[in-house]
């Protein structure tokens, strides 16, 4: 689960599992799997990065032996993954 923004300031917390897409339109506008569409005030690449931690921490959770591997590689992965939204929205 993640903690987000809607418009008018008050606090969602979204299963981001259940997110199908965003898209900047130009406020973060989430889809989700449901169907149902709910608009944030974080960028496109605050959600994914949220995204990307709290799996992160799941996976930590679920298999301690492994955290160190996991929080470097949740390091390296989410700053490519920026690269690449800030390259896709630096194009359109």
């Amino acid at each position: 689960m993640i903690e987000l923004t809607r418009l008018n300031g008050g606090r969602l917390i979204v299963n981001c599992d259940l997110i199908k897409h965003a898209e900047a339109a130009p406020d973060t506008v989430l889809t989700l799997i449901t169907g149902e569409k709910l608009v944030v005030l974080e960028p496109c690449s605050e959600v994914s990065e949220r995204t990307l931690q709290y799996r992160a921490r799941v996976m930590r959770a679920a298999w301690p032996e492994a955290a160190a591997s996991l929080s470097a590689k949740s390091a390296h992965d989410a700053k490519a993954s920026l690269r690449e939204i800030e390259d896709e929205s630096s194009q359109e």
